[in-house]
């Protein structure tokens, strides 16, 4: 049972009333996250294990891991704690802190999809000149603007909705202090804010795509001109990896906050925001490693370091 004396926070309901289903979602997110921890963190490391992968492509791919990691350790602990115990509070701090990190890193997640669609058409397009083109300064300053857009848009977002008079209704309907459930429980007219999250999802979540989509299109034009069977399997390879990652994530995004009519059922959209900011971000790393073969043989090369030192030490 769910102490209904007010507190001073929220009491997030996730699926109350279906224990079953809850469990079953919850033994899901737990093992995605599992992967998601140990998949980041090994894109983390290995690039500056290895010198072969020291390049815009996996610099870019390093700062998705580290947004992927700080994504879901925001929000999987929390719900594994209220879905697993019997207190489903979250204090007005720490429900706070969750929705301006989550509309941070969802934001600039997204950005850094874009710049790396950008990276992929230097990398395909402009293949002799692309280290002077994508050079290390650049990539930090892309970076960096990918998180300014992300702080700027929880700076314009984030306090009006916490802000939102609730007439004393704290259950959000969510597993997570999650944006659109902020404003679902408000108690006045929310038209400016749901046009205002409307416009902002607009130019930072279908713009990208619709660039992303472009460059892909000249993508697909110069890797046809490919004469190499070799060099356009590469090309397909790291480019199809990315377009899949980026279709992934963006597409849920944009069903669930853009969509023309309604928007999804209660149920419906705490599955999506499930997938996006928990599944997505353990894909990441399955879809970019199995797929990518100087990845696998920077592993390769790592585990034989470590048989080759073991085997030293034996003798």
């Amino acid at each position: 049972m769910i102490n209904e004396s007010y507190f001073g926070g929220f009491i997030l309901l996730g699926f109350s009333g279906q224990p079953q289903l809850e469990m079953i979602i919850s033994g899901i997110v737990f093992f995605f996250y599992t992967i998601a921890l140990m998949g980041n963190t090994a894109i983390i490391l290995l690039p500056l294990l290895d010198e072969r992968l020291q390049t815009p492509m996996y610099f870019f791919l390093r700062n998705l891991a580290v947004l992927d990691l700080c994504y879901t350790t925001n929000t999987v602990p929390q719900m594994l704690v209220n879905v697993w115990g019997k207190d489903k509070k979250i204090t007005f701090g720490g429900c706070t802190f969750q929705l301006f990190t989550d509309v941070a890193l969802c934001t600039a997640e997204c950005m850094l999809l874009a710049v790396m669609s950008c990276d992929q058409f230097s990398a395909v397009c402009k293949l002799l000149h692309d280290m002077n083109i994508m050079n290390a300064q650049l990539c930090q300053g892309l970076v960096a603007m990918t998180w300014g857009i992300g702080i700027t848009n929880f700076i314009i977002l984030s306090p009006y909705a916490i802000s939102l008079p609730r007439c004393g209704n704290h259950h959000l309907g969510h597993y997570f202090c999650e944006i659109s459930a902020m404003v679902k429980i408000a108690c006045v007219d929310t038209t400016a804010m749901k046009e205002t999250l409307l416009a902002l999802c607009f130019c930072i979540f279908l713009a990208p795509f619709l660039l992303l989509v472009v460059s892909y299109g000249f993508i697909a034009v110069a890797v046809l001109k490919i004469k190499s069977a070799t060099g356009k399997q590469k090309a397909f390879g790291t480019c199809s990896s990315h377009l899949i990652v980026v279709s992934i994530f963006c597409g849920t995004v944009i069903y669930m906050y853009i969509q023309p009519g309604n928007s999804p059922s209660q149920y419906e959209g705490k599955l999506l925001s499930i997938f996006y900011s928990i599944v997505t971000p353990s894909l990441n790393p399955l879809i970019y490693t199995l797929r990518n073969k100087e990845f696998k043989g920077a592993i390769n090369r790592l585990v034989g370091k470590e048989k080759g030192s073991v085997e030293t030490t034996g003798h």
